[in-house]
């Protein structure tokens, strides 16, 4: 008896530790600094610390008493998938989704850095397929629609969607504004082609002089989110890290604070703090 139960411990141990892995990036990362592990996947950078601080010296140096103080180089977490989806055409098509572990919202151009704006509330709240259903349609009809025009468009009884809204509402995915019910986020981008155009290439780097950000969104939450988001004809071939190198550039002020900005090495752009945190 006690053999068994001492079985059935290490069995228990062995699955929270399992699932513990998978759940918790920031263990991943700080294991794999113990391990040897120094090398990861990243977009190529097409900018120097160097280089932006030559092209943004007027904007950052407002004066000869403020000084830059030595750059410091951060990497951000990206999920890269490999995915399979149809269009309204019913067309099969195939491609690559950047989608950010630390802000939850997926990059649609590498170049410009554009990204969505609602799949981060989405993934902490939990969202369901249901809920996404809700959102798309308010979304796709300006933000705002009645409850009757819901039920008609969403063609499920009353019952079951106020079951849903209800639901939706009470994660803070929408809220109920008079006769009807909104999307709870500021300029909502969620209908997208579930696609990332990406001009860079990506390296094996290894980040001895630089630093991981740890991860908010594990990956195995953002490939329930994906399916949830984009359909039943949607499906994730592969699945890689890959990081985005960001320089820290500080300029020292003349009474002793330091200024901080973050800035995109792929595009020399700065980093609005809304995106990315510090």
């Amino acid at each position: 008896m006690r053999r068994i139960l001492a079985l059935l411990f290490i069995a228990v141990i062995a699955a929270g530790g399992w699932w513990l892995w998978d759940n918790d990036s920031q263990l991943k990362d700080t294991v794999s600094q113990y391990i040897g592990n120094r090398d990861l996947l990243t977009l190529e950078a097409r900018y120097s610390a160097q280089d932006i601080m030559d092209a943004h010296r007027n904007e950052l140096l407002v004066d000869n008493q403020h000084t830059f103080q030595e750059p410091s180089l951060k990497f951000y977490p990206y999920l890269l998938l490999e995915v399979k989806y149809s269009l309204p055409d019913k067309k099969t098509r195939e491609g690559l989704i950047l989608w950010g572990m630390e802000d939850g919202e997926i990059v649609l151009n590498t170049d410009t850095w554009e990204k969505t704006h609602g799949f981060q509330d989405a993934l902490a709240a939990n969202a369901t397929r249901n809920d996404y259903k809700i959102m798309n349609l308010l979304a796709s009809r300006g933000g705002w629609l009645s409850r009757e025009n819901l039920i008609k468009e969403l063609q499920i009884e009353p019952e079951t969607a106020d079951n849903w809204l209800d639901s939706a509402r009470q994660k803070h995915l929408i809220v109920q504004q008079g006769g009807g019910y909104q999307l709870h986020f500021e300029n909502p981008k969620l209908l997208i082609t579930p696609q990332t155009k990406i001009s860079q290439g990506i390296v094996t780097k290894p980040y001895d002089h630089g630093s991981r950000v740890a991860s908010r969104f594990s990956q195995s939450q953002i490939e329930k989110a994906s399916k949830a988001a984009f359909g039943s004809d949607f499906t994730i071939r592969s699945v890689k890290e890959v990081y985005l190198p960001v320089f820290s550039i500080e300029v020292l002020n003349p009474d002793g604070s330091v200024l901080t900005s973050n800035w995109n090495a792929l595009n020399g752009q700065r980093i609005n703090p809304r995106y990315l945190s510090h």
